[in-house]
């Protein structure tokens, strides 16, 4: 029995690391596009019931952008969001999405893409890939 007891507390222990190396939070470069000079960063991160994204971006317009994640990668990316995040004013952002987990975006090919305004969807001014 103790020989039992002892190989299952080293199977637990052994197991516990290989769980715990799903990053939790990653950091996302954003890159300028059609010259808006929107660099910058975008950070997700796993929370309870959903992820919480983060932008931060340089020269950021005063408008409202529509920001969202789109299936695809900024080179190619699906016109369609796939979730919307709160409009990116002034350069930042601060949106959680509900039902949404790290791990999935992570296997998957996703981009954030921010949009020039709510009249002008059609020119990105800013998109990093998640990954």
């Amino acid at each position: 029995m103790k020989q039992f007891v002892l190989t299952l507390s080293l199977l637990a222990a052994f197991a516990l690391p290989a769980a715990s190396q799903e990053p939790t939070s990653v950091t996302i470069p954003m890159h300028a596009l059609n010259g808006s000079g929107e660099d910058g960063t975008a950070t997700v991160t796993e929370g309870t019931g959903g992820i919480n994204v983060v932008v931060n971006l340089s020269d950021g317009s005063t408008f409202p952008q529509p920001t969202h994640i789109h299936i695809g990668t900024c080179g190619a990316i699906n016109k369609a969001p796939e979730y919307a995040l709160r409009d990116t004013v002034g350069g930042k952002g601060d949106s959680f999405v509900v039902g949404v987990n790290l791990s999935d975006l992570l296997k998957g090919h996703y981009a954030i893409n921010v949009h020039k305004s709510g009249f002008d969807l059609g020119t990105y001014v800013s998109c990093g890939n998640i990954r």
